[in-house]
C-alpha cells in the first residue's frame, strides 16, 4: 500500500535532516557539528530533528534499521533447501553485485569511514550496533529453523557471521585505500565472506545451520 500524504512528508523531513547531518559531519567530523547546526541546514526546528533521531549518531548510521530488516528478510525469504549460512554468504554476493551502499566501495564511502575512525563517539556506536546485529541475526537464525533464540548455536553462528563480515569490510575499505580500485575491493570482500563461511559450516555441522 502506498504511503499517504503524512508518512511521505515525514519520510521527506527524516531524509533531509539526514542528509544534512551528513554533508556536515563529513565536511567538518562528527564532534565539531552540533544539533542546532544540523536543524538549522535542513530549516527544521531543534525538536524535529529529535523526533526523528533521538540521539545524534542515528543520523550518522541512518540506514541501521534498513539493513536489520535485510538480514531478517533475507532468512524469513530462504529457500529451504539451502541452508541458513549459504543464505547469508548469497546476500553478501548479492549485494555487491547490485551496488548495495552498504558494501560500496568509493572515494565516497572513504570519507564515511574517515569519519568514524575520527569519532570515538561513532566508534563506539558502530560496535555497538555490530553487537545488536549480531542479537538480530542470532534471532532470524534460530526462527527459521524453528529453534529458540537462546539456542547457543545460533548465538555462535551468529557471532562467527558478524565478525566474518566486519574484517571483510575492515579489509575491503582497506584495499580501495591503497588501490583506488573498487573492483579489488568487492574481491576482497567477497573472498574473506566466502572464507569465513568455509569455517562457519565446519563450526556448525550437524546443526540445521549449515
Amino acid at each position: 500500500m502506498p504511503p499517504d500524504r503524512r508518512s511521505r512528508k515525514r519520510l521527506a523531513t527524516r531524509e533531509g535532516i539526514s542528509n544534512a547531518a551528513t554533508r556536515l559531519f563529513l565536511e567538518r567530523g562528527f564532534d565539531n557539528v552540533t544539533v542546532d547546526e544540523i536543524a538549522a541546514a535542513a530549516d527544521v526546528g531543534r525538536m524535529t530533528v529529535f523526533n526523528h533521531f533521538p540521539r545524534k549518531e542515528d543520523m550518522f548510521f541512518d540506514r541501521d534499521e534498513e539493513g536489520r530488516e535485510m538480514l531478517r528478510e533475507a532468512l524469513r525469504q530462504r529457500d529451504p533447501r539451502v541452508a541458513p549460512i549459504e543464505t547469508l554468504r548469497l546476500l553478501a554476493h548479492r549485494l555487491v553485485a547490485e551496488q548495495s551502499p552498504y558494501v560500496r566501495f568509493s572515494a565516497g564511502s572513504q570519507g564515511f569511514i574517515e569519519t568514524i575512525e575520527g569519532s570515538e563517539t561513532l566508534k563506539a556506536r558502530a560496535r555497538a550496533i555490530r553487537d545488536e546485529i549480531a542479537q538480530v541475526v542470532t534471532v532470524a537464525l534460530s526462527e527459521c529453523v524453528g529453534r529458540k533464540p537462546a539456542d547457543p548455536d545460533a548465538h555462535l553462528a551468529a557471532d562467527l557471521l558478524l565478525a566474518t563480515w566486519t574484517v571483510a569490510l575492515i579489509q575491503a575499505h582497506r584495499t580501495f585505500r591503497q588501490t583506488q580500485d573498487t573492483e579489488d575491493a568487492k574481491a576482497t570482500f567477497l573472498a574473506i565472506v566466502d572464507k569465513g563461511a568455509i569455517g562457519l559450516k565446519a563450526a556448525m555441522a550437524g546443526t540445521p545451520y549449515a
